[in-house]
């Protein structure tokens, strides 16, 4: 059948264009055509549109209803990344600054001093963190969505270069915190409290991914409902273990640093647990109904 693609800004001029595909074919199909027709525009650049309803991939045509002569509107989302290697990007910065700022010291705030045990402790827990996360983008995370506008990476990135690498590596690591300092010691029990609830978090957040990376087979977008450690509380526990992690090192250090990275990365974690728990109940008829977004018991 065939089929019309619309610009749906109506600027592009390679579009209105006309494809040949069967009445049987898949979504994937349908952008594969367009991408041999105009080659500037590989699938994963497609935003595809028919009555207001995302053409989404693993779909066939003829669930959206689509016909002979029938009109798609085609949106270009522009240069694409992988999320795998934005999530790369995004960890890097951290790994990068910290031992920078760490290791010298003198170089950075113009004086030599010793670190003091929680220094010490705070920055082998933040890069134990930081490299977790890289070890799972790597060989754990399955992306629902294999990629995203380029430009974005630079805007994510910020998040992570900017406020858990520059800022906080440079008050928490600073004189002011050094060993001997007003201030700096921290008692026996906080430091083990912390480092054992830390411990704990990651676990756990580890856990949970892999229980994600479990619904999914490789090479797919299926979507399944997740249930056992964490789940059973919230839809979102890697979230909330996530938030757990940091709210441990804000303790650890006192820092206001470590405050605002947690204040800013648990209200975005948030936001995107209600908007994940709201997709879950519309598209799981069956879903748990005594599960929160991401607090258990409360939100």
């Amino acid at each position: 059948m065939q089929i019309k693609i619309v610009s749906r800004s109506g600027k592009s001029k390679n579009l209105p264009l006309t494809i040949d595909i069967p009445a049987d074919a898949t979504v994937e199909q349908l952008k594969q055509a367009i991408y041999n027709e105009v080659p500037k525009y590989y699938p994963d650049r497609q935003r595809l549109t028919i009555n207001q309803l995302v053409l989404q991939e693993g779909k066939l045509l003829k669930d959206y209803d689509i016909k002979e002569g029938d009109s798609i509107l085609f949106k270009d989302l522009g240069p694409q990344i992988s999320w795998r290697t934005v999530f790369l990007i995004e960890y890097f910065g951290p790994i990068l600054f910290h031992p920078l700022f760490y290791y010298f010291k003198s170089q950075i705030y113009g004086e030599d001093f010793r670190h003091s045990e929680m220094q010490t402790i705070a920055y082998y827990m933040i890069m134990a963190h930081f490299i977790k996360r890289e070890i799972e983008t790597l060989f754990v995370h399955r992306f629902s969505h294999s990629t995203m506008p380029f430009f974005n990476v630079f805007k994510n990135s910020f998040h992570y270069h900017a406020l858990s690498g520059i800022n906080l590596a440079y008050w928490v690591y600073g004189p002011w915190n050094a060993a001997g300092k007003r201030g700096s010691e921290r008692e026996e029990w906080l430091l083990w409290t912390c480092m054992g609830v830390f411990a704990w978090a990651q676990i756990s957040n580890f856990y949970t991914h892999i229980i994600l990376r479990n619904l999914r087979p490789p090479g797919t977008r299926v979507r399944k409902i997740p249930y056992g450690y964490g789940f059973n509380l919230v839809s979102c526990p890697n979230y909330l273990f996530e938030t757990i992690v940091w709210f441990t090192v804000s303790i650890l250090t006192k820092s206001i640093a470590a405050w605002l990275f947690l204040a800013a990365g648990s209200t975005q974690m948030f936001l995107w647990a209600i908007k994940k728990h709201k997709s879950y109940r519309k598209e799981f008829k069956d879903y748990p109904k005594n599960r929160k977004a991401m607090i258990p018991f409360i939100a």
